[in-house]
């Protein structure tokens, strides 16, 4: 199990409060942010951030053809853990750019949360 850090400990009660995480989804509503991990080589990391705010101020550059979406943390939970799970891919809490940011597996941020879901 990944220690419960200050920044994963602060995405779970963001998400706690909200009952929502929030990706960058393209124009199509087809594709979503997944970037090359700072931490693990040959990995993908889907950043999710658990504030409107902080994933709307990624909407540049060369994501400024993408916007924030919320995802529920239902659907999170259901549909995208098993998903990210099979792909390999981590999940970017609260990513920023240009920084380190915590990169957690989907089914240990799933546990996390699972024991937030309509608390």
């Amino acid at each position: 199990m990944t220690e419960m850090t200050p920044a994963l400990e602060s995405f779970i009660n963001n998400v706690k409060q909200h009952q929502v995480v929030w990706g960058l989804q393209d124009e199509t509503g087809e594709g979503w942010v997944v970037c090359d991990s700072s931490e693990f080589e040959a990995t993908d990391v889907m950043p999710l951030w658990s504030e409107e705010a902080q994933a709307k101020s990624h909407c540049t550059d060369e994501w400024q053809a993408y916007s924030a979406v919320a995802i529920t943390l239902e659907e999170f939970l259901e549909y995208w853990v098993g998903d990210l799970n099979d792909d390999g891919v981590l999940v970017g809490l609260d990513w920023v750019a240009e920084q380190e940011c915590l990169e957690v597996d989907p089914i240990v941020l799933a546990t996390s949360l699972v024991n937030v879901e309509e608390e």
